[in-house]
C-alpha cells in the first residue's frame, strides 16, 4: 500500500491550483513506511486527493508532486510518457543550436531533473530525492528516446545536499571521447567542458539574448561583465563590434573564451580579456570616464535564497548603477539576474532604483532610461503559470536618453 502524507489546514491550496511544492511546515500526518524518494500519496486533511508526490525526507520541500491525477500510477511508463513529450516540445521550437535544455525539471513535469544535450552527449543533474529513487529508469528511457552516444551526469550542485544527497558526476551511458565539445548556436561556435564547466557546461538559457547582441553590436564598443567563456563576447564579436572587453575573475574561464575567437575566425585584436573582480573594475572603468556603446551585467546567483535578498539587492543595485553611469547617448545596457528568489517586480524595482540614483550621482537629472524589452530564456525553458520560481531568468534592455 501507497503511504501517504496528510496537509493541514487551508495548506493544500497551493498544490490544488498546480503548484508542485509541498513543504515540511505544510504537513501534519504521515500514513505507511516511508523512504527517500519513494511515490506518496498527498491528501488534504478533510482526505481529498491531491496528488502523487516524491518524497525528501530532509529537504525542506517535502514533497514534489509527479502528478494530479489519481488514476495515473508513477511507474517506468509515466516517466518514458514525460521525457517523451519534453523531447517532442524541443524538436518542435528550438532550432539553430545543438545546445538545447531537453528537460526543465518541474517545467516538464519531472521536478528535479535537469537534462542538458551538446550534440551526442547528454548532461544531467539529478538534483532531488525523487529523480535519484528514479535515475536507473530515467537515463535508459533517455539512451533509448535520444540515441545520444553518452550520457554525462553532473549531479554536483549544492542543492544535492539539502535533499540528503551525495554529490556525484561521471558517465552513466557510453564514453565521453573528449571533455571539450564543440557546439554551434546560431553560426557561432562554442567550447564546452561537461565535466567542470558552470551548471551542465554552458548557459544554455541565454541563447536568444546572445542573438540579440549579434544584432545590435555592429560598430559598437562593448563591455561584458561577468562574461564566463564569453558566450555574448563572441556574439557581439560576430555582430560586427569595433570593440569588446569581456571581463571575469576566471582565468581558465577566460582561456577557453579567447580559444574560441580562433575558432571562429574572429579578429583577435577587437577582443580584450580582463581577469578581475568585476565591482572592483566597474568602479575604476567608471573613475576613468570610461565609456561604452553597449554593457552587458549577467552576474552569478546573488539570490541563492530569500535570505539573501537584502545582500543581493545591494549588488545588483550598485553594478546597475556603475554600468549605468558609463553609458553612451543612445547607449544600450542588457542586465540580468538568474536569483530565482529575485522576483520579477524586485528586479524591475532595483534596476529602476538604480538609474535613479545614476543621475543623482552624474548631477545629471536629464539621466534616463528607456525600457526597450524584456529579456528570458528560451522557449526550451518552459515556464509554468502555476510555478513563478521556474522563471528565474530575468532581463531588461534599457537604452539610455
Amino acid at each position: 500500500m501507497q503511504a501517504t502524507i496528510i496537509l493541514g489546514a487551508g495548506k493544500e491550496r497551493s498544490p490544488m491550483n498546480h503548484h508542485p511544492w509541498i513543504f515540511a511546515s505544510a504537513v501534519v500526518g504521515y500514513e505507511g513506511k516511508i523512504t527517500s524518494g519513494s511515490t506518496v500519496t498527498v491528501k488534504s486533511d478533510s482526505g481529498r486527493f491531491i496528488g502523487r508526490a516524491a518524497y525528501s525526507p530532509m529537504s525542506q520541500i517535502r514533497a514534489r508532486i509527479w502528478s494530479w491525477d489519481e488514476s495515473e500510477p508513477i511507474d517506468h511508463a509515466f516517466f518514458k510518457r514525460k521525457i517523451a513529450i519534453a523531447l517532442a516540445h524541443r524538436k518542435k521550437w528550438v532550432v539553430q543550436t545543438s545546445a538545447i535544455r531537453l528537460i526543465f525539471g518541474e517545467a516538464d513535469g519531472l521536478p528535479g531533473l535537469i537534462v542538458d544535450q551538446y550534440n551526442q552527449t547528454l548532461v544531467c543533474q539529478f538534483l532531488s530525492a525523487g529523480v535519484e529513487f528514479w535515475k536507473e529508469a530515467i537515463v535508459q528511457i533517455l539512451e533509448d528516446q535520444s540515441a545520444c552516444h553518452c550520457i554525462y551526469e553532473r549531479s554536483d550542485a549544492a542543492v544535492r545536499e539539502r535533499e540528503g544527497l551525495s554529490l556525484a558526476s561521471g558517465v552513466l551511458k557510453g564514453e565521453l571521447s573528449d571533455t571539450e565539445l564543440t557546439v554551434q548556436e546560431n553560426q557561432i561556435q562554442y567550447l564546452i567542458d561537461p565535466t567542470k564547466g558552470h551548471k551542465t557546461g554552458f548557459y544554455i538559457d541565454q541563447r536568444d539574448n546572445r542573438l540579440e547582441v549579434a544584432k545590435l553590436s555592429s560598430g559598437l564598443r562593448v563591455l561584458n561583465m561577468f562574461c564566463y567563456t564569453g558566450g555574448f563576447s563572441l556574439a557581439a564579436l560576430q555582430g560586427g563590434a569595433r570593440e569588446v572587453i569581456s571581463v571575469d575573475s576566471s582565468g581558465d574561464a577566460l582561456a577557453i573564451a579567447s580559444r574560441q575567437l580562433t575558432l571562429n575566425h574572429i579578429d583577435p585584436s577587437k577582443a580584450k580579456w580582463v581577469d578581475e573582480d568585476a565591482f572592483d573594475l566597474l568602479k575604476k572603468y567608471r573613475e576613468g570616464g570610461e565609456q561604452f556603446d553597449m554593457i552587458i551585467l549577467d552576474p552569478p546567483k546573488f539570490a541563492p535564497s530569500a535570505q539573501h535578498l537584502l545582500r543581493a539587492k545591494k549588488a545588483y543595485k550598485e553594478i546597475n548603477r556603475s554600468a549605468m553611469q558609463m553609458l553612451r547617448p543612445n547607449g544600450l545596457l542588457l542586465t540580468f539576474s538568474c536569483s530565482g528568489a529575485m522576483d520579477l517586480e524586485l528586479f524591475d524595482q532595483t534596476v529602476f532604483l538604480a538609474a535613479q540614483e545614476a543621475a543623482t550621482h552624474q548631477k545629471d537629472p536629464k539621466l534616463g532610461f528607456r525600457v526597450l524589452k524584456r529579456l528570458t530564456s528560451g522557449l526550451d525553458h518552459p515556464k509554468l503559470s502555476s510555478f513563478p520560481e521556474g522563471n528565474y531568468l530575468k532581463g531588461l534592455m534599457l537604452e539610455r536618453i
